[in-house]
């Protein structure tokens, strides 16, 4: 007998934070070295801005995350009560309005009626929170995991390239660090298409065409100014 298909949606909370984390720290980090790099800064004043820049991306990216998912959790408990309210004052047109859904997805009217009632026997507010609102367990919004996620996972990938200006000399910090953020970004991009069991070549041409693009504006604007600091 064929195993069941291991599915990856249940991932898909934590992962985009993560993933949005790891890939803006490493940009973000990365750019704003070579961007002060471009400007004639000392190692010094290079190693101070990346440092700092990790620890505001970090701190910015936990507060981002933890505002923008709890207000998509009060949109989701507020749907949740107005649902609690409609089952209290008219529970049959509820029903009837469940195995309309069903009806929609395929199922004849006598069978839809009957798994409409099934289910909300069993639990009404879930059964009309999943196939009427669209929320259910696997993407109920939790603000705290997407809070740490993003935090963790930025300064993790805003480490990488601080470690690079301690590495390497100063004639040759700005190719080796454009190339090993390419680096870093496309094993992330490889890493993120198979935990989620995407095809990893669109991911890693995709993180590597951006982060190429951020560093070479940001070294642009950078070569703008001759500050020998």
């Amino acid at each position: 007998m064929k195993p069941p298909a291991t599915h990856r949606s249940h991932r898909s909370g934590w992962l985009r934070a993560a993933v949005l984390g790891a890939n803006d720290g490493i940009v973000s980090t990365g750019s704003l070295i070579l961007g002060v790099a471009s400007a004639g800064g000392s190692m010094d004043t290079i190693l101070i801005a990346g440092t700092a820049g990790a620890v505001a991306g970090a701190m910015s990216m936990a507060a981002g995350e933890y505002v923008s998912v709890s207000s998509q959790a009060d949109t989701q408990r507020a749907d949740l009560a107005l649902e609690r309210r409609e089952h209290a004052e008219d529970p049959d047109y509820e029903h009837a309005e469940l195995a309309a859904i069903y009806v929609r997805r395929g199922l004849e009217p006598e069978l839809a009626d009957e798994v409409a009632g099934q289910l909300m026997r069993h639990d009404a507010i879930a059964a009309h929170s999943r196939d009427e609102i669209g929320i259910s367990t696997t993407l109920a919004a939790r603000p705290i995991q997407a809070a740490l996620a993003s935090a963790v996972t930025f300064a993790t990938g805003a480490a990488l390239p601080l470690l690079m200006v301690l590495i390497w000399p100063r004639e040759w910090l700005a190719p080796a660090l454009a190339l090993s953020v390419l680096l870093f970004l496309g094993l992330l991009g490889y890493l993120a298409a198979k935990a989620g069991g995407a095809p990893p070549a669109r991911a890693v041409a995709r993180v590597m065409f951006w982060g190429g693009l951020a560093m070479t504006v940001t070294m642009a604007v950078g070569s703008l100014f001759d500050v020998a600091v």
